[in-house]
């Protein structure tokens, strides 16, 4: 168990660990869910998300805007360290 603090607008920086033991990266996208009282943090699967347009979760259009996002902060992340 970690205590983390809450700053403002919400931020609050997962331990390393716990970072650690879910595979969470830099850059890698959480989804924020209420389940029974608690905050769950899932990664987001993109692909997934395109794939099941074809089955009523969502617009294809909609995932293809995530999925072009995501590249744009991708490709910024890579041109700010060089």
């Amino acid at each position: 168990m970690s205590i983390v603090r809450v700053y403002k607008k919400g931020i609050i920086v997962l331990p390393k660990s716990i970072r650690e033991e879910v595979g969470i990266e830099e850059g890698m996208l959480l989804e924020v869910l209420v389940e029974n009282g608690r905050i769950v943090l899932k990664p987001l699967d993109l692909w997934d998300r395109v794939w099941g347009c074809g089955k009523g979760k969502g617009s294809a259009e909609e995932a293809e805007k995530e999925l072009d996002l995501e590249e744009e902060l991708f490709w910024s992340k890579r041109i700010l360290k060089k």
